[in-house]
């Protein structure tokens, strides 16, 4: 089963092409694979890179049987990029579009990197000075998706048994615990979070982005809106 993987909820393009074996609960296997550490040119890049994966890896379009797409979270922009390519992509070939957790994808990965079962921390950088985070417990996510300042996330974890963090190298060295070598959503990661539906060909649902906040636009609009209210009180 081919799969065609991306991810751009991070300042990485991710994206490429694994086998995901139907009779086999082993993990996929990568026959291509692109990362682009560039966040303001997520949709310069990305349908070149899907071209290349696809080239090199001797799949045709045809070959595929799904699309498997990170939806977040992370900021609006970049994300949107991706799951808009992802959709349109599977749209236009009839192919299943499942949806996974980006953080997710970064978890797993850590996990096929050999990490041993037990508490893991994943953080992604959500800029405006805080972080997107999740953890695990032997693989299976306990709590996160969510967003918060760093220094908040350091305080409310300090108790809790962390044995590993994960994602953003700057911001997992915060939390004084061994630091993993998964720092972005892999191809490999997003095909194993989806390989559930993917193996027993369970009918996706709607791809959502995980955003955890509104956009600037929303806000601004939201600003301008109590800006008029007040103004009508006043006369």
């Amino acid at each position: 089963m081919w799969v065609l993987a991306i991810d751009t909820a991070t300042d990485s393009v991710v994206t490429g092409v694994a086998c995901l074996r139907p009779d086999d609960s082993g993990a996929p296997e990568v026959a291509a694979e692109r990362v682009v550490s560039d966040g303001r040119r997520h949709a310069e890049v990305l349908t070149t890179l899907i071209a290349e994966v696809l080239t090199e890896s001797g799949v045709a379009r045809t070959d595929l049987a799904a699309v498997v797409v990170g939806c977040g979270p992370g900021p609006f922009t970049g994300l949107r990029v991706g799951m808009a390519t992802g959709a349109a992509f599977a749209d236009a070939l009839g192919l299943p579009a499942y949806g996974v957790c980006s953080l997710d994808a970064v978890a797993g990965q850590e996990l096929m990197d050999g990490a041993a079962d037990g508490s893991m921390l994943v953080v992604t950088d959500a800029r405006r000075r805080e972080v997107y985070w999740a953890r695990y417990v032997d693989g299976r996510r306990v709590s996160g998706p969510e967003v918060v300042a760093p220094a908040r996330l350091v305080d409310d974890l300090a108790s809790t048994p962390i044995d590993l963090v994960a994602g953003s190298p700057a911001h997992a060295e915060l939390f004084g615990r061994a630091v993993g070598t998964a720092t972005v959503p892999s191809v490999a990661g997003l095909v194993a979070a989806a390989s559930d539906e993917l193996r027993t060909g369970a009918h996706p649902e709607p791809l959502v982005p995980l955003y955890l906040r509104r956009p600037d636009a929303v806000e601004s609009k939201g600003r301008r809106l109590s800006a008029g209210q007040n103004t009508e009180v006043r006369r």
